[in-house]
């Protein structure tokens, strides 16, 4: 006979009780069904439990060993099933995500992974900053579960959700000439000496900027290119040219520089959420992409 979780329980109910007819009582079952059971789990352990009389019963050494381990295996069976049940339902376990450096910037962004934290604080985050291209493989790979990146050409492995449009902004030393100006046109900055992303960087920034421009007949002088946002808002602060970027990086708050607004209605850069199109969506992901979903 294999031993069942239910063998367990009565024997259980009565090695606690000590009585047959109280524990079939607790159990919810007739008592002569229990001894049955009882009798037979004996039979599959090779040894008595109980010594019975007419009066009391009592455990053997050998049932009281065997009281203290059911009493694990069946704390263990608990703790199994909790465990699986709240994985299932995303309560517990990890969650992998990349994201480009704005999007810390974008104040919903954090807003919403606090919000995760509050909801489900036993799921663990790592939270990984990379380039929105540098994304992709991680992703495809399966070393991160979900990103948030600028648009940028996706294989067809990965699918995306929209999250945020936002607007580009030309960056100007506080001392440029158009720096007076609310807004002006990406056809005024035609004869400057621009700093651009590493186009070798991996930002997907580096293709809107150059295609906005270009869409307006503007070949820019790129004269520096550098690795991040920071960096670029740094080196327009000194003064050593002029650039464009997405109005989140404004949160940076640089004194010697100044954002004018675009006229272009299409100076504007999209932030998606991504994810795998085969992989399994976990219960953890499936509710952070329902929090992004707020966003969008």
């Amino acid at each position: 006979m294999n031993i069942e979780l239910r063998h367990l329980r009565y024997f259980i109910a009565v090695a606690e009780e000590l009585h047959f007819g109280r524990a079939a009582l607790r159990l919810n079952i007739s008592q002569p069904p229990l001894s049955q059971q009882i009798r037979q789990l004996e039979e599959a352990v090779d040894a008595c439990l109980f010594v019975r009389n007419n009066r009391r019963v009592e455990l053997t050494t050998a049932g009281e060993q065997f009281l203290t381990d059911a009493r694990a295996i069946l704390l263990q069976v608990d703790q199994a099933s909790e465990r699986a049940s709240r994985l299932h339902y995303g309560d517990s376990g990890e969650l992998r995500i990349g994201f480009t450096s704005s999007a810390p910037l974008i104040k919903q962004i954090p807003d919403v992974v606090y919000q995760f934290r509050r909801r489900y604080p036993d799921v663990h985050l790592h939270l990984q900053d990379r380039n929105s291209r540098q994304l992709l493989i991680p992703l495809q790979e399966g070393r991160i579960d979900l990103a948030i990146m600028r648009n940028t050409p996706l294989p067809d492995d990965l699918q995306y959700r929209l999250l945020q449009t936002e607007t580009m902004c030309a960056v100007v030393h506080k001392d440029h000439p158009l720096a007076s100006e609310r807004k002006i046109s990406v056809q005024q900055l035609r004869d400057e000496s621009f700093i651009f992303f590493d186009h070798q960087g991996g930002t997907a920034l580096y293709s809107e900027i150059l295609g906005l421009l270009q869409r307006y007949e503007v070949t820019p002088n790129i004269t520096l290119e550098v690795g991040d946002a920071m960096a670029i808002l740094g080196l327009v602060a000194t003064g050593l040219g002029v650039s464009i970027l997405p109005r989140s990086f404004r949160r940076a708050r640089i004194s010697e520089v100044v954002w004018l607004e675009l006229t272009e209605t299409d100076a504007r850069s999209e932030l998606w959420m991504v994810w795998s199109a085969h992989r399994q969506v976990t219960a953890p992901l499936r509710h952070m992409l329902e929090l992004l979903a707020t966003l969008s």
